[in-house]
């Protein structure tokens, strides 16, 4: 069997896939990949289904030896110079790497998580159907360590046409997120004052939200407490510091916090790529009911 033989993991590694659905009644989470594009555009360079799994890395510093054979892998996500043997390979291509060399990952110039793949995928027992980790429940396989060996699935399929693909490098600049108001933007005095100010993100995130740092929201009704709700991926929950968090793929499955926005499907992804310190512009995806009739507002994509 091949494997992967965990030599370094930097400051986190885990692995992920797609995650878990449809069991957020059991109070169980979707997790899964945080950057679902670049998880999908890695296992696809080297032809696995896109939801195999593969290993995601925080802020870079991992590296792996190949026990067993010849396997085929795919960076991408955050460009963080990878090599094997420590010759340096292109972020988002397909690279041959030998039996016993060494794939390793430097600090990214600019986002925050890098997505391996190898063809076959990693092969880690599920858990609940899904071999993500998710870091709020501790469901999935552990966090990786040095020592750990990853087993590489079996494949079939025929490599597509391509060995590279043109995306747009992650920069450093402010990541500027799409968000549909509500559904209890009527909670707060100037909701729209979350799309008014920048926000810095925090050094407290993780996959469970990002926290934002700025100028407070406030409650229209301070004395109130809001029963739980349910909660979803992307969710711009505000708790009485008035400070938002927008929740990642490890979110609760409820909460108790108004959620004053949702970030748009098609923008959560840049979520997952955001660093400490980086500004974060906010922008209504639609315009906002004039009267902030929140309760009307639905969330689109409860997991």
């Amino acid at each position: 069997m091949i494997t992967l033989e965990i030599l370094r993991t930097g400051p986190f590694a885990v692995v992920q896939d797609l995650g878990r659905t449809g069991l957020a009644h059991l109070g169980v989470s979707g997790s899964g990949a945080a950057d679902r594009r670049a998880h999908k555009l890695a296992n696809r360079l080297v032809a696995n289904p896109d939801d195999r799994a593969t290993v995601e890395v925080t802020f870079g510093g991992f590296s792996a030896r190949v026990r067993g054979g010849d396997v085929d892998i795919a960076v991408t996500g955050a460009d963080t110079d990878p090599t094997v043997n420590g010759i340096k390979f292109g972020t988002n291509s397909i690279h041959r790497v030998r039996d016993g060399q060494v794939i390793a990952l430097g600090a990214p110039r600019a986002g925050l998580r890098t997505y391996v793949a190898v063809r076959g995928g990693i092969c880690v027992e599920p858990v609940l159907g899904s071999r993500s980790y998710d870091v709020m429940s501790a469901i999935g396989p552990s966090p990786l360590r040095p020592g750990d060996r990853l087993p590489v699935g079996e494949h079939t399929a025929a490599y597509p046409e391509l060995d590279q693909a043109p995306v747009a490098a992650i920069t450093g600049d402010v990541v500027e997120l799409s968000v549909v108001p509500g559904p209890r933007d009527d909670w707060f005095v100037d909701p729209d004052a979350l799309v008014r100010d920048d926000w810095v993100a925090s050094h407290r995130s993780d996959r469970v939200g990002m926290r934002l740092v700025g100028r407070p929201l406030h409650y229209h009704f301070p004395d109130r407490q809001l029963p739980s709700e349910g909660t979803c991926r992307g969710g711009i929950q505000v708790p009485p510091n008035g400070l938002p968090v927008i929740l990642g793929p490890d979110h609760p499955v409820t909460g108790g916090y108004p959620v004053v926005g949702v970030v748009t499907d098609e923008d959560i992804d840049k979520v997952a790529q955001v660093r400490p310190g980086q500004r974060v512009r906010l922008h209504w995806a639609r315009p906002r009911s004039p009267r902030g009739d929140g309760s009307r507002a639905r969330l689109a994509h409860l997991s």
